[in-house]
């Protein structure tokens, strides 16, 4: 895929999101509203294909709102970008499920390396970044990888979208 008309994600875990898993909380609403929006605007600016890691929390919003969007405009496509076999061997099975329909709605994955080992998530990262014009972020400000992936971006010229938590 073209990466002048590729739109990546990173965003938060669960536990590092202040409602957690609560879903139904005002503020994961909100944020839900916003990542929406900046899919349409990445849209609007041309992207139409999107890349998602597939981490539980933020990515899951992401690929859920690019699906929605694949549903009321043409072009969207959707790529998953799985990190190893096992991501989400050691998710719970309510998680393991949704994960499972979310990448099975892609229009394709890409699997980083076979098996799971230190740095997987971080060549995942990077392979977003490396194939995309353009990132969407969730981010509270802290240490991690959400921080280095928007530091990566910044590094390859690639148009910020931050949604601060």
């Amino acid at each position: 895929m073209q990466r002048e008309i590729s739109c990546c994600f990173t965003g938060h875990r669960p536990e590092k999101l202040p409602w957690g898993e609560a879903e139904q909380d005002p503020r994961c609403l909100e944020l839900k509203d916003k990542l929406a929006t900046a899919v349409e605007t990445a849209y609007e600016a041309g992207c139409r294909h999107f890349l998602c890691g597939m981490a539980r929390g933020s990515d899951f919003y992401f690929c859920e709102a690019v699906l929605a969007l694949r549903d009321r405009l043409p072009g969207v496509t959707l790529e998953a970008v799985i990190p190893c076999e096992e991501q989400a061997a050691r998710w719970s099975e309510r998680d393991r499920d949704r994960y499972y329909a979310l990448v099975a709605s892609c229009d394709g994955e890409t699997m980083v390396q076979r098996h799971y080992d230190k740095n997987c998530m971080l060549r995942r990262n990077r392979y977003l970044v490396d194939h995309a014009a353009r990132l969407i972020a969730v981010y509270d400000g802290m240490l991690g990888g959400t921080m280095y992936t928007i530091g990566y971006a910044m590094k390859q010229g690639l148009t910020l979208d931050i949604l601060y938590l």
